[in-house]
């Protein structure tokens, strides 16, 4: 093993024939899976009809079509289009059982909510059960072959997704070893990173080409989309935050994990030649599902709106005859990657300067509140032309609340995990504010909560954050 200069380059990408295979592999196993799936649906819907035309017997081909849709669905929650390094159809057989008997299931049930004949329609139509038959068999014979193409590409290194191991410890050494004796996991390893490597000879003869605060610039130049993250010198509070730094980056990363050897491997880890590694998952501002989340944001911010007007217009001749002109506060806030926006609310107390504004921490308690504001603060009433503020794209109906400049630049400092909240928009809510992390309550609590919602984040995260949301409203469990 070779230490380089700080700085170095990776070696040359592969040959361009080579490369176009790898360019192409970009999308995925993904699609080639479901596409053999379809194909094993459909094959088992024709020989359904075939056979069915041969003996003069009508196939229930709606039906079996149906199935196979639900299969998918299923096969889809289960994970089983994810990219994995190890692929086995013996692995997979279980969840591949399972997922069939849970989809002949709903199909059953659906045929008798449907027709109301379950022993007539269902039991007896043997048709329908060969076909579903079919289509598993040919299911798991497609996967079986598909698996097989995938390993021989990236056996033959027609498939090698050019990878960096942060740590060259005795376990980087380790991991490079195994992906360089073992092509078929697709990883092929082009350098270490890291600022004190040990004095230790790997067969690979890899280079140290930089420290692990280098991955981004490697990221960046698109020299690899793959990076695995050993044991190195550097701090893991550190390594936390330069992880969450490529999360804006389409990149994959795989961490070996702390006692390893004692580390269980479950469906949803891979594994090398017997070495865990736990896949992160991509990035919640990178995910399909994140699209769909801004859709829903403008659509429940527009309903909402619509709906609301009237006690908008109300709220707001409260607030005009309680305080006078000036309905709507408007105060700068720090946004997703710092970027600073105009938070509207409806005025509960006009502060006396600019300052006072970007400052004052609190005003719960604040004397020159009167009984409009109060109540608006109590029930939450006043956060609610932040709809405007989701509807143009500023926010997010659910994210880390917004907070301004003037306590950011505090916070960053004085809480390393805090500008990690930045990575996805703000919310109107947030998995803080639900766990009664609002007003004066500790920062570093509010940090480690907002980082938990991005990190594990789904859509269904998002509806029970605004399920428990409603019902603090109800309670008046407001600031």
């Amino acid at each position: 093993m070779s230490v380089s200069a700080p700085g170095q380059t990776l070696p040359p990408q592969q040959d361009d024939a080579v490369s176009g295979w790898v360019r192409a592999a970009r999308f995925g196993v993904r699609p080639l899976l479901f596409s053999l799936d379809l194909l094993a649906i459909v094959i088992g819907v024709v020989g359904l009809e075939i056979i069915g035309d041969a003996a003069g017997i009508d196939s229930p081909s709606r039906k079996s079509v149906a199935f196979g849709l639900v299969f998918l669905v299923l096969l889809a929650l289960a994970g089983m289009y994810r990219s994995r390094l190890s692929l086995s159809v013996l692995d997979d057989l279980p969840t591949l059982v399972g997922r069939w008997l849970a989809a002949a299931g709903i199909a059953l049930f659906g045929q008798v909510v449907w027709s109301k004949a379950l022993w007539a329609d269902y039991v007896i139509n043997w048709q329908f059960l060969w076909g579903a038959v079919a289509i598993g068999v040919a299911l798991v014979v497609l996967r079986a072959v598909g698996y097989a193409i995938v390993r021989s590409l990236r056996s033959h290194g027609l498939v090698a997704h050019r990878t960096l191991i942060i740590g060259a410890g005795s376990v980087g050494n380790q991991v490079a070893d195994i992906l360089e004796a073992h092509p078929e996991y697709g990883l092929h390893p082009v350098g270490f990173l890291d600022a004190d490597p040990w004095p230790l000879e790997s067969r690979s003869g890899l280079p140290v080409v930089g420290s692990p605060q280098d991955v981004l610039r490697f990221i960046e130049s698109g020299d690899v989309r793959n990076v695995v993250v050993a044991f190195s010198s550097m701090r893991e509070k550190d390594m936390v935050q330069l992880i969450r730094a490529c999360d804006r980056y389409s990149v994959e990363l795989f961490v070996v994990p702390r006692l390893f050897e004692l580390h269980q491997v479950d469906d949803q880890m891979d594994n090398a030649w017997g070495l865990p590694l736990v896949r992160l998952r991509r990035s919640t501002y990178r995910s399909q599902a994140w699209r769909v989340k801004r859709l829903v944001d403008v659509a429940v911010s527009g309903l909402a709106l619509l709906a609301l007007a009237p006690a908008l217009a109300l709220i707001a001749l409260a607030v005009r005859f309680d305080g006078g002109p000036g309905i709507l506060f408007r105060q700068e806030r720090v946004g997703v990657d710092g970027r600073h926006f105009q938070v509207l609310k409806f005025r509960s107390l006009r502060p006396a300067t600019e300052d006072e504004s970007a400052t004052t921490w609190n005003i719960a308690h604040d004397a020159r509140l009167g009984k409009v504001g109060k109540f608006l603060r109590k029930t939450s009433l006043d956060e609610l032309p932040q709809l405007f503020n989701i509807l143009r794209g500023d926010m997010s109906l659910v994210g880390p609340r917004p907070e301004r400049p003037h306590f950011v630049s505090q916070f960053r400092s004085a809480y390393p995990s805090y500008e990690a909240r930045h990575r996805v928009p703000s919310g109107l809510t947030g998995w803080a504010q639900v766990h009664g992390l609002r007003g004066d309550t500790s920062i570093a609590d509010r940090a480690r909560f907002d980082n938990y919602y991005i990190e594990n984040w789904s859509l269904w995260l998002d509806v029970k954050i605004v399920l428990r949301t409603i019902g603090s409203v109800v309670r008046g469990a407001g600031g």
